[in-house]
Formats: C-alpha cells, structure tokens, sequence
C-alpha cells in the first residue's frame, strides 16, 4: 500500500483517455480492477498516485511507433504529421469526454473544476482528473466549442500537440535541437489565449515552439504553465525550456511539471528507459533554481511515453519519491512538488 510517509502526488499530465479509446471494449472495467498500462486504479493505491491531469489527445492516423525506434538514434528529426480538420477531430475529442465522464460514474475518479475539490479527492483518496486539451484541433477557429467544452468541464488547454493547428505550431521531435522554430500563434490561436484567460481555463505551453510561448506571455493575463517538460540546459531536445523560457515562467508566478519521459530527461536525448533517477533529480535542482520551490511540480506523461526502468509506472512512484528523499528534498519541499504547487498556481488561474 502507499507509504504514509509520503504525500500523494497530483500529476501535471498522463494520456489515460487516449489510450482507452485505442483501447476499446473492456478498457474501462480493466482501469478499476487493474490492468498492463501505466495507471489505473489498484496501482494509483500503491504508489500513491492522487490524480491530475486527464488529456484529451487527438492520434494522428497510422502508426506511430516507428517514432520510439527512431528516437533512440543519436540524432533525429522526426517529421511531424499532418494537421487534422476540426470536423475529424470534435467527434475524437467529445469521444474521450465521455470516457472521462463514464470513469467518473464508474467511480474510478472525479473530474474536478476547483481546487477545494481536488483537495478532497487528495484526503478521501479517491483519484483527481483535471480535464485537459493537447492540441485543440477539437476546437473551432470561432471558439463556440471552447464554450462548450468549458461547461462539459474543462479546465486546461494546450493550444498544439506539436503538428501545427489553427491556433499555433509546435516543436518536431528533433535532437539536438531548441524550439526556436517557425512562426507564433496565429489570430485565431490569439483569440483562443483571450477567451481561455476570461474563461479561467489554464493555457499549457508544453510542446509549443518558442515563439508561440513568446505570444502567449504577451498576451496572456495568468500565469505561465508547462505542464511536462524539462531543462533544454541538461537535454538540448525541442521539446524542452531553455532558462530565457523558465525565466518567462518566473516572471509570471507560473510553473512547470517534470516530465518522466526518458528521451526529454537524458542529456543524450534518447529514448532508452535504461535512465537513471539522478538525472531527474538533475533536471529537478535545476528547475528549482530558475523557479524557485514554489513553481515546481510534476508533469509525468504517463500512458504516452517510456518511462524509466526504476519508476515503470504509477505503482513504482515511491521509488521516486526514495530518490528525492536520498537527494535531500526535506518534507516541506516534498509536500510542494508533490501536489501544493498544482493546487497553488490552479488557484492563481481557474475563476
């Protein structure tokens, strides 16, 4: 069972839903009684998993997997795929609303739109969801599904999953690399930061290119929020911060969740879990220094990447929570990185 030495962790990112409708029949009875992906409900009790948050992720068509075996080259640029229309993506993207939802009635979770009730779920141990959008192309050029998205119970967005939409372009999984890359956010995708600061919905910057997070730091009124990436300083890849962006993120009383995913942790941007808890710890100290204790939490992406051997999945979370611990991150610093910086930088942002 978990180590009531440890507090549970309320997490900034995982592909639950996504990997449920590829899936199919059986997914859900599989995610409450147990099953082979990285979260589900008997092992959220043993490793302690709180919750976090659920992203609505529309799969590009064919396979993909090819893209593991190419990201364990030294050097890769993997071509982004095609962007998808609106009217492929709504019905995908609402799919995944009722997966959500029905896991809810199931009992497996409660989809949370405060932070008073994430609280809750934290002390009764019954699992958190935030629901999240990575890559809004389920969201029109006008924004009226926003609206509507916000009342089935959204709360975050990431305008790209890196192939670009209407709103913006994203980063190709290319190492080494930074985000640099291409134009910003388009009218529309300057529309959508507007309307989601209005709204109250937290915009995500993970997986934007570097000019797409400049915009939204013009614009936007709330706090900057990556929820899974890493330092570029200890892994040059595309898809991780350079200290000018945490900087940003600073400035605006934001924060940043460490992503687990092995190819954006290793300084040789591989894709091999064979990846050792002290490079996390790396990418930790160092976002802790740019950021301070206060904007610093965790973004694990589990259920859409490798993980490292040592933590597998949500079961495996103490031995992370051990490595921290040996690193010498005292209670209160634990308790911060585990779940009080979500809840915080939420309240600075959900109205």
């Amino acid at each position: 069972m978990t180590n009531p030495a440890f507090p549970p962790i309320f997490d900034g990112h995982n592909d639950v839903l996504s990997l449920q409708l590829k899936t199919g029949e059986g997914a859900r009875k599989a995610f409450m009684d147990g099953n082979t992906a990285h979260i589900d409900v008997p092992k959220a009790k043993i490793g302690g998993f709180g919750g976090g948050f659920f992203a609505i992720y529309i799969p590009s068509p064919g396979n993909l997997d090819h893209y593991y075996e190419m990201m364990r080259q030294s050097e890769y640029d993997l071509p982004l795929p095609d962007s998808l229309p609106f009217e492929v993506a709504k019905p995908i993207m609402l799919a995944q609303v009722d997966i959500l939802r029905q896991l809810e009635s199931d009992g497996a979770l409660k989809v949370c739109v405060t932070t008073s009730e994430i609280r809750d779920c934290l002390n009764t141990g019954l699992m958190a969801a935030i629901m999240h959008i990575e890559g809004a192309e389920g969201i029109d050029a006008n924004l009226d599904m926003l609206g509507t998205m916000y009342e089935l119970g959204l709360r975050s967005l990431g305008p790209v999953w890196s192939r670009p939409t209407v709103f913006g372009h994203g980063v190709p999984f290319r190492y080494p690399s930074d985000g640099d890359i291409g134009a910003g956010l388009t009218n529309a995708g300057k529309d959508l930061v507007r309307k989601c600061n209005r709204l109250g919905i937290m915009l995500d910057l993970s997986h934007l290119n570097a000019a797409g997070i400049r915009d939204i730091a013009k614009i936007s009124d709330a706090p900057l929020v990556a929820t899974h990436s890493n330092c570029h300083a200890i892994s040059p890849h595309a898809r991780n911060l350079t200290d000018e962006q945490l900087a940003m993120i600073k400035d605006s009383d934001g924060m940043v969740g460490l992503n687990f995913a092995v190819a954006f942790l290793r300084p040789d941007g591989q894709m091999q879990s064979v990846t050792g808890l002290d490079v996390m710890m790396r990418h930790l100290d160092h976002l802790i220094t740019h950021l301070g204790e206060d904007r610093v939490g965790l973004g694990s992406d589990f259920d859409g990447a490798e993980m490292p051997d040592a933590i597998g999945d949500i079961a495996g979370l103490s031995n992370f929570r051990n490595a921290m611990r040996r690193h010498g991150i005292n209670d209160a610093l634990m308790a911060k990185l585990c779940s009080d910086n979500w809840l915080a930088v939420l309240d600075r942002t959900w109205k």
